[in-house]
């Protein structure tokens, strides 16, 4: 074993026998990594220009934005850079940025980056030539901004993966949109992108095709069709394509699709790999407080009677309207609350289905005039507005809707607390963000090229609650975390919408559909002007260090501006479950609590400890592990970030074998009165916990 790797596992030798850590192991591990590691394998330059030059001439950067930028603004850029002294804080970020990160020589033999250099990469790729952009992406990088994996990963290499990692389709009822949506799943997997497709609209099992009887396969084998093709289509095998579809649960074949992932289902409808997700409205809940029966229908004879798709209707305002009418259909009746238990069973068994909250995303969708969100992405923050397109015969011209790819990056909450301007720096991200939507273009997809040129939407995230929380002494789940994230993230709502009007002013431009938009008529902003002002206690205040309180009269102004010069972005905020990069800036991950204190990541040939960021011996005891806070608290926090949150924010479940189904869906329905819009997976301790497998490295 390497001295370092020895260095970093000997942070657990004494804990069986004194309880205590020796974290200064890690650091000397570190120190250790980079002497016998990374110094030893780095190419050194004489100076910035020849690193530059030779980066570009031998094809590792492209020609074009390096152009863009005199060489004395790129060499006051590294400058910049350099002057914050960035070190490492742990053996797994270092580890996990060189190993996975930084540029390296085609053979991997030499290290082309440091930290530093591929900040300066990613500001100057991204700033698309504004210097200004270019220096302040600089500074919010170097403090508190990180870039989703792939914007970190891709921006400005010329032999480069996408910016976004991260998509979803939507799916009609026809032959040829089946095809052409197996045909993107096949292309954006290759891309390395993960991918949500909605089955909603599809007829299930026994439907007629072309008036004959019980000829349609249902559901279930396009979802193996999906399967198959993310498994086909692996990322040159370096890892499996993945994907998740959704089902709405009043659907005919919605059994079978509960039952796809239980380990002893059937061949024909078993799921090993894909991922599944299902739509609950909010009468699913009335009925099972009723202890009454659902009815499943077909989305073939809502169309036919309707006009509209199964996805595009709220079930809970048709529901009866649906019972009443004769020309519906009837297919199969279910006691409400024993489905539930059954979708319980198989969240324990599987930690699947994810579920989607339909009219608590719809209620507060902010484009609700312009239509229904119908899904969501493989992590569950994505919530945003899709049109289906209309695929014909090949001799005819497509109807190309709108779809979405997920433009993410995240706010690390722990520094934002304390840079200079909170403003300029959400700022900074979203024109970052912006940029990376405006040149993502997917042309062999195109309604997702389409979505981005038309709907500028971006996801701006936050992370580190947790170790922010414990660094100021407050526990997570408690009144003072609670109060701290709903004025965080009402600070960071606040100032990304104030971005958004001030792209839409400079470009005189404003997102499609925007004049039937919330924003457009003023009804955003009621719940913010018409609020009663509540003081927060002392432990909050101070957690919040230079993020500013808004104020009702600040509200006011902002929606005065967004009347006069509109909203640039469709969707803005969205908090996704960041793995690879928490590491890399040792941070907890998104605003979930810890799994464990001490991680240990076990690889093909080593074993990695990682303690969490600000972890002591003085204060572990605030580190509590998410398998023993009160779930209910765990909801509460998220509930107060989710109301400032125009899109969603990806929550996982933590249960112990001690759990039964009546628990579980005690959570769920709690979850679901507080507001919350999605659920991501239900974790069992012992499980392995895995980053979001679309932007895993």
């Amino acid at each position: 074993m390497k001295n370092y790797l020895k260095l970093n596992n000997d942070v657990l030798h004494t804990y069986r026998t004194t309880g205590k850590l020796d974290l200064a192991k890690d650091h000397e591990a570190t120190r250790r990594y980079f002497l016998e590691e990374v110094n030893v394998r780095m190419r050194y330059f004489i100076d910035i220009e020849e690193k530059v030059r030779y980066l570009v001439e031998e094809g590792y950067y492209e020609k074009a934005f390096i152009a863009q930028y005199s060489s004395d603004f790129i060499k006051r850029m590294y400058k910049k850079a350099y002057s914050y002294h960035f070190r490492f804080p742990s053996f797994m970020s270092a580890s996990k940025f060189y190993e996975s990160y930084a540029m390296k020589s085609r053979d991997g033999k030499e290290i082309l980056e440091k930290y530093e250099d591929r900040i300066v990469i990613i500001a100057l790729y991204l700033a698309k030539g504004r210097e200004e952009l270019a220096e302040k992406a600089v500074e919010a990088m170097m403090t508190a901004y990180q870039p989703a994996t792939p914007t970190a990963l891709n921006s400005g290499k010329l032999a480069r993966g996408e910016l976004v990692s991260c998509f979803k389709l939507s799916m009609d009822d026809t032959m040829n949109s089946i095809a052409e949506n197996i045909g993107y799943c096949l292309e954006l997997s290759r891309l390395g992108g993960g991918v949500g497709v909605n089955l909603t609209d599809l007829r299930p099992l026994g439907d007629p095709i072309k008036g004959i009887a019980n000829r349609a396969s249902g559901v279930m084998p396009v979802a193996k069709l999906l399967e198959n093709a993310f498994s086909y289509s692996n990322q040159l095998g370096q890892r499996n394509g993945s994907g998740v579809v959704y089902l709405n649960v009043f659907h005919g074949d919605i059994e079978n699709f509960i039952s796809s992932k239980k380990p002893n289902a059937d061949d024909k409808i078993r799921l090993a790999t894909l991922s599944t997700g299902i739509i609950i409205p909010d009468i699913f809940f009335e009925l099972m407080r009723r202890d009454k029966d659902i009815v499943l229908f077909s989305p073939y004879d809502i169309y036919k009677q309707y006009g509209k798709r199964m996805s595009e209707i709220s079930m809970t305002d048709m529901y009866y309207e649906l019972l009443d009418n004769p020309n519906i259909r009837k297919l199969k009746r279910l006691n409400a609350r024993k489905f539930y238990t059954e979708v319980k069973k198989a969240q324990f068994e599987s930690g699947y289905p994810f579920e989607i909250f339909d009219d608590n995303v719809n209620d507060a969708h902010p484009l609700k005039e312009l239509g229904r969100v119908k899904m969501s992405n493989l992590c569950t923050e994505i919530l945003q507005y899709q049109q289906t397109s209309v695929i014909t015969d090949q001799d005819q011209p497509n109807e190309y809707g709108l779809d979405v790819s997920c433009n993410l990056g995240s706010i690390d909450i722990h520094e934002a607390t304390k840079v200079d301007s909170f403003a300029e720096l959400v700022e900074t991200a979203m024109r970052m963000l912006t940029n990376v939507s405006t040149m993502t273009t997917i042309k062999n997809v195109p309604p997702v090229a389409k979505a981005n040129q038309l709907m500028h939407s971006v996801g701006l995230g936050a992370m580190n609650l947790h170790g922010h929380l414990v660094s100021n002494g407050i526990r997570y789940g408690s009144e003072a975390s609670i109060q701290f994230i709903d004025k965080f993230m009402e600070a960071l709502n606040y100032y990304s919408l104030k971005a958004s009007v001030q792209i839409a002013k400079e470009t005189g431009e404003t997102f499609y559909g925007y004049d039937k938009s919330d924003y457009a008529s003023g009804v955003y902003f009621d719940a913010y002007v018409e609020r009663e002002e509540l003081a927060i206690c002392e432990e909050a205040k101070q957690a919040l260090g230079h993020v500013p309180f808004i104020t009702k009269e600040q509200w006011q102004e902002l929606k005065q501006d967004v009347q006069q010069y509109g909203v640039f972005h469709s969707y803005r905020l969205a908090v996704a479950p960041t793995g690879s990069i928490s590491y890399i800036r040792s941070c907890t991950p998104s605003i979930a609590p810890i799994t464990e204190r001490v991680e240990i990541r076990d690889y093909a040939d080593s074993r990695t400890i990682y303690p969490m960021p600000f972890l002591t011996d003085d204060n572990a005891a605030l580190y509590e592990e998410a398998y023993n806070i009160d779930p209910f608290k765990l909801i509460d926090v998220y509930a107060a970030a989710q109301k400032h949150v125009d899109q969603g924010i990806s929550m996982t479940l933590y249960v112990t074998d001690q759990w039964n189904t009546e628990q579980l869906a005690k959570v769920y329905i709690y979850a679901w009165t507080k507001g919350i819009k999605s659920v991501y997976y239900v974790r069992q301790r012992l499980q392995t916990i895995e980053e979001c497998v679309a932007c895993q490295i």
